[in-house]
């Protein structure tokens, strides 16, 4: 029974090294560097007395890895208003990781970024109790989804939603939740030339 039990247990360590070994030989990601660019429009509610922005965002993403079914990024992006409204204008410059996964021409994506942000309030300030505020400035949280599109050789059509928490002291509960949108193109650079991906 003892040399039965050693043989079992000696056959469940071979069979177990094995398929490690198998496994080992299948690689779970790739590695294929990616960087893109990408520039739009964006309109915000800035959620501060129905206030509205429109403004450009520019910034751009660093894939390192690619996996089977996921494509994590690095990401970085900036807004300036360009229409700052009456009420306030919002910039900001933020950073973060970026997950996408593609159905072919149709990629979407989640997004959660953090960064710095400030508001300029307009007509000469904001008035909150005793104080008159002229700008403020905030940590941003930034949450968001969006889609890229493959529209034709190495462009891409973006669209992209971003769901904003900024400390805003001229409101009383002191945070704001400004939603921005943004139409835009993106720019995929060709940095594995040796090594392109089949549509």
């Amino acid at each position: 029974m003892k040399s039965i039990l050693q043989l079992a247990v000696f056959a469940f360590i071979v069979f177990f090294l094995t398929r490690m070994g198998s496994a080992q030989g299948i690689p779970t990601a790739t590695q294929q560097l990616e960087l893109s660019a990408f520039a739009g429009g964006t309109g915000t509610f800035t959620r501060l007395e129905g206030g509205k922005n429109l403004g450009i965002t520019a910034g751009a993403d660093l894939t390192l890895l690619r996996f089977r079914l996921l494509r994590p990024s690095l990401e970085i992006r900036g807004n300036e208003p360009v229409d700052k409204g009456h009420i306030s204008s919002q910039k900001s410059f933020l950073g973060g990781v970026r997950v996408e996964h593609d159905f072919g021409r149709v990629k979407p994506y989640a997004d959660f970024l953090i960064g710095r942000g400030e508001i300029d309030y307009g007509q000469g300030g904001f008035v909150a109790g005793d104080l008159d505020y002229i700008s403020s400035t905030s940590t941003v949280y930034s949450p968001g989804v969006g889609v890229n599109y493959s529209a034709f050789g190495r462009f891409d059509l973006k669209a992209d939603l971003q769901y904003q928490h900024w400390y805003a002291p001229v409101v009383a509960s002191g945070v704001i939740n400004p939603v921005a949108m943004t139409l835009g193109v993106v720019y995929r650079f060709d940095l594995n030339p040796r090594h392109h991906r089949s549509r």
